[in-house]
């Protein structure tokens, strides 16, 4: 017989559960258990086969089965709780509503989205954080606008063969069967917009889908209008060469920005979550540049209601282009901002370590005036990487602070954990996690619950990970016996040590196994015995992060370790979800300060999973001494081999010593009690501190909110600020060379805390008045040589002399003892600065 042709016959929602599609194209059944449960009970076996995607359940399903739904009251009852939820969700006057009266939208661009399994378009932390970010702002009412790139074969689908070796495969995604809908204009019609790369123009589309309150936009270039090759420039996230991963971004900044432009959106202020989409700041630059502005105004009118997130503190994780790439993909663009070729080029210029590119983040950086890592530590680090930036500043004060990173409860605590904890949190409890008093409760919980809530999520975290490995040993061709022995795998009884996360090389994923027999000696005792999961990815490109897969995997073959060790292929949401609620213990080991956060920990905690983590990332702001261990110590090795034989050394000592006998440490009535001490401690610090909520409050409040107060200053009266601040910097620019400031240093003696010291200094300002400057006495410890632990103290103006110059004086009593290091120095100064140190002046005495 002959096939003749295909046709699809999609089936119809009765009326009674008609808004089933309404809810399954609203990413909160993503957050919400029991929205997820309605799909769940359509179809088992059809909810896993479609990875769990309530679009594609709705399309598959028989009529028949949805007949039955429609008329089982059960359902109906269930389904109308879920709506009721739902609709009360989106209509409620939610925290930003109440905190601010202003009309403001902001724009979040990020080059990758986590929100669910489902729709993998994200590779690691990144994304994560970012489908995170949706959420909370959702839950906040914060008006939030996301923008990011549809890769029809998103990230890859990971195989672990029998050998070890990982094996990327890709999976390509129909639209139809996603939560999207095409972007359209006021008039119903589809809207398009275009960038040009390589001197190819290329048309663009998006897909809308809704995260609660909360639209993102997706680009998406797999349109007829466009070439064969441009068609297939998003096939993949992180795909391709460099000639494509620029183009990514072009399509991301450029055409995110004309995207907004054609929607009829304006935002009051522009989010740059990581560099990939700093090319915005040009586009934006050339918008105003067309309406008359020079660059030079332009560039201040963006700069100061502009982001920036630096993420990664590993250099290759940093893009950056060569100009003759830059070149060549632009073609031209610079003459549309006035600028000639090398001015564009400086626009990015930077050294990431093998001589001068186009750097992302050095482009995002000095076009925004609002910057930020990711924890306090991280903070840190990115002041002294990006420091070059800022000649002559010290370290501390860079201009870029921090907000640490967070994570949706709702999303990441499982449904148990929300549930015993409702039985003694206050009302409200979930819309108010930042509550940081709420959490006391967390104390009364009764062990014997807690335990056997804990007990209960580490059982089914096992049934999820024999699954797993049945499939994986299924589609090896592995024997019956093997299969079998699956059923077994794993002791809910035994302490589970879990590790997932990228397999970058500096997270060490393999520090575990520096010393294998005492390794097998902590897993192999019958009376306390001990068993490590692993789960993550490698990027296919990643050759050493791949050999750290393969080794855990043939480790966990040898007799030893048989049973007792176990890597999970594909790491996604699903097993990041099974693993941070299921295990005992999660360990974290990066090379520090490598880590930006690492949210996986906070998760972890959250559901009462304590953390044996190196003092890295947030760690060092979350462990309080009682809610997990901290490997080894709050210091940088300058050594990798030292570093990593010290941090083996306490993880191992650790184990053996606390963490271990811990754990196997019960009461009469089996219980371990002082374990159950630090889970409840764990719960009770991380959760209020760690969750998005308090994130996203975090950016509304110190970045988002003065930034749209800035940008609507500096558009006020044609510009007028920006263009006296554009003036001012010219001004800067010619005069500040001709700044003299001198001073004597003070003859060296010691001095008693509480006794007064004056120091002086002379300046001859030339043209700038004494309005226009700050002169400062500013001191540290001498290890930290005026670079850390800054004090100032501001230096007044005593006298004038004949021939212009002037006077300043400081009186001051030391804040701090020992030996002191000082400097004076001179700053411009303009109230319109969001930091004078972004005046890129400074002039040491």
């Amino acid at each position: 017989m002959s096939v003749l042709g295909r046709l699809t016959v999609l089936p119809n929602l009765p009326k009674p559960i008609v808004r089933l599609s309404e809810l399954a194209t609203n990413l909160y059944w993503s957050w919400e258990p029991q929205a997820r449960a309605l799909f769940r009970r359509l179809d088992q076996e059809l909810w896993e086969r479609s990875g769990h995607n309530p679009v594609a359940v709705l399309q598959d399903i028989s009529q028949e089965r949805l007949e039955e739904a429609a008329n089982d009251q059960d359902y109906l009852r269930d389904l109308q709780y879920v709506l009721s939820g739902f609709d009360s969700y989106l209509r409620e006057t939610a925290w930003f509503e109440t905190e601010f009266k202003e009309d403001h939208t902001y724009a979040y661009f990020c080059a990758e989205y986590g929100w669910h399994e489902s729709l993998a378009l994200y590779s690691g932390g990144l994304g994560i954080l970012a489908g995170d970010h949706t959420k909370a702002a959702s839950d906040l009412g914060v008006p939030l606008v996301a923008i990011g790139l549809w890769y029809p074969e998103g990230y890859f689908h990971q195989r672990v063969a029998a050998d070890g070796k990982q094996e990327a495969v890709y999976e390509r995604k129909n639209p139809s069967q996603l939560p999207f809908s095409i972007a359209k204009d006021r008039d119903g019609r589809e809207i398009q917009v275009s960038v040009t790369t390589f001197g190819s123009e290329i048309f663009m589309r998006a897909w809308q889908l809704r995260v609660g309150r909360v639209s993102v936009y997706l680009l998406d270039v797999d349109i007829p209008q466009n070439r064969t090759e441009d068609r297939v420039l998003l096939q993949r996230l992180y795909g391709g060469d460099q000639r494509t991963r620029i183009s990514q971004e072009v399509i991301l900044g450029m055409g995110g920005v004309r995207l907004l432009r054609a929607l009829d959106i304006s935002p009051t202020a522009w989010h740059m979550n990581e560099g990939h989409s700093a090319f915005m700041a040009l586009e934006r630059c050339r918008e105003l540049v067309n309406e008359g502005l020079s660059f030079d105004q332009a560039a201040e009118v963006v700069k100061t209601s502009t982001v920036f997130t630096v993420h990664t503190p590993v250099a290759a994780g940093n893009d950056a282009f060569s100009f003759e790439l830059i070149n060549q993909c632009f073609g031209g663009y610079w003459g549309s901002l006035g600028l000639r070729q090398q001015d564009f080029h400086q626009l990015g210029s930077a050294d990431h370590g093998w001589g001068p590119v186009f750097s992302m983040p050095a482009l995002a950086l000095r076009f925004s005036s609002a910057r930020n890592g990711v924890a306090e530590l991280h903070g840190e680090t990115s002041r002294r990487i990006w420091s070059d930036l800022w000649p002559e500043v010290p370290v501390e004060e860079v201009p870029i602070g921090h907000v640490t990173n967070g994570v949706h409860a709702a999303t990441w605590v499982a449904p148990e954990i929300q549930e015993l904890l409702t039985t003694v949190m206050p009302t409200g409890w979930r819309s108010r996690l930042d509550q940081v008093d709420f959490w006391e409760a967390v104390d009364s919980l009764e062990d014997e619950q807690l335990w056997e809530v804990r007990r209960s999520l580490k059982s089914r975290s096992i049934r999820f990970l024999r699954r797993r490995v049945l499939r994986q040993l299924e589609r090896q061709e592995a024997s019956p016996t093997r299969m079998h022995k699956t059923d077994h795998l794993f002791d809910a009884g035994a302490l589970t040590l879990g590790f997932a996360r990228r397999f970058a090389t500096y997270k060490r994923a393999t520090l575990i196994f520096s010393n294998l027999e005492r390794l097998a000696s902590l897993l192999n005792r019958e009376d306390m015995p001990v068993q490590l999961v692993f789960a993550g990815k490698a990027h296919p490109a990643d050759q050493p992060g791949q050999a750290l897969i393969t080794k855990i995997h043939n480790l966990s073959k040898e007799e030893r370790f048989a049973g007792k060790i176990l890597f999970v292929e594909d790491y996604d949401m699903a097993v990041g979800r099974a693993l941070t609620r299921g295990v005992d213990v999660w360990l974290n080991n990066p090379r520090r300060p490598l880590e930006a956060s690492g949210t996986s920990g906070q998760k972890a905690a959250m559901n009462g999973v304590l953390n044996l983590s190196i003092l890295d990332g947030w760690w060092p702001e979350g462990f309080n001494g009682s809610n997990g261990w901290a490997i080894g110590e709050d210091y940088d090795y300058g050594d990798e081999v030292r570093a990593d034989e010290a941090d083996a050394d306490a993880l191992y000592d650790l184990l053996e010593r606390e963490v271990v006998p811990l754990y196997y440490r019960r009461d009469e009535a089996g219980i371990p009690t002082e374990w159950l001490r630090r889970v409840k401690s764990a719960i009770k610090s991380v959760s209020p501190q760690y969750n998005a909520q308090r994130m996203v409050k975090d950016y509304v409040r110190l970045y988002y909110a003065p930034a749209s107060a800035r940008a609507k200053i500096f558009a006020e009266n044609d510009y007028k600020v920006a263009k006296e601040l554009t003036t001012w910097r010219k001004k800067i620019d010619d005069e500040w060379p001709e700044i003299y400031f001198s001073a004597k240093p003070l003859e060296e003696q010691s001095h008693r805390v509480g006794d007064k010291i004056q120091v002086e200094a002379v300046l001859h300002p030339r043209g700038f008045s004494q309005g226009e400057l700050r002169i400062e006495l500013v001191y540290t410890l001498e290890e930290d040589a005026l670079n850390r632990g800054l004090h100032a103290v501001e230096m007044k103006h005593v006298r004038s002399y004949p021939d212009g110059g002037k006077l300043y004086r400081a009186l001051f009593k030391p804040e701090i003892s020992g030996r002191l290091v000082y400097g004076l120095r001179v700053l411009p100064w303009n109230e319109h600065l969001a930091s004078p140190f972004d005046a890129n002046a400074i002039r040491w005495a």
